[in-house]
């Protein structure tokens, strides 16, 4: 299985408002830059897209080292997402924010063998330095690492931002409380 290293930033020039993402994809001495945009989202969705769009471009399984500045992705890919899918992407009362872009995450997840690394924004890291400039840059112009300039390449599960999971039934939360992440 190759083995595969994915840096990855977002960004939001307000929260919400113009947004980008950028991942770094290296593989021996071969290295892809790939960035994107979107017109009204916030820093956590590009956060999300800049890893999504990052195991999308791998064509085969691999072991992947991700490399991210943001607690909200490592947190909830390490930690969160377990719970998550076992209340079929719900809290108590709500469905999770972002559902669709973490079960997009959680589907391509499946297909490597992954490692998440957690790096601070802002604090030398060579490609977590890039990819803060490559998503601020296509924030601030809408653009795409794509000749089209497309916005990012096309979902596996064609989910969007406004689905909402079905709402499991009752008896599958328990006691769970309603809190922000588990």
């Amino acid at each position: 299985m190759k083995k595969v290293e994915l840096i990855t930033d977002g960004a939001c020039l307000q929260n919400p408002g113009p947004g980008g993402w950028a991942c770094i994809l290296r593989y021996g001495a071969a290295s892809k830059e790939l960035y994107g945009y979107a017109p009204a989202t916030t820093n956590n969705r590009m956060e999300l897209m800049a890893a999504i769009q990052g195991l999308l471009a791998l064509k085969q399984p691999c072991e992947v080292a991700v490399t991210t500045d943001s607690e909200y992705l490592l947190k909830g890919v390490t930690e969160w997402m377990a719970g998550w899918k076992r209340r079929n992407w719900w809290r108590k009362r709500n469905p999770i924010p972002n559902a669709d872009l973490w079960m997009e995450l959680d589907h391509l997840v499946s297909r490597h063998q992954t490692q998440w690394l957690w790096t601070r924004g802002h604090s030398g890291h060579p490609d977590n330095e890039r990819c803060d400039h490559l998503a601020e840059t296509a924030a601030a112009q809408q653009r795409s690492s794509w000749p089209d300039n497309r916005p990012h390449a096309a979902l596996t599960l064609g989910l969007g931002p406004d689905y909402v999971p079905p709402r499991p039934q009752e008896s599958l939360f328990g006691a769970m409380d309603d809190d922000d992440n588990a």
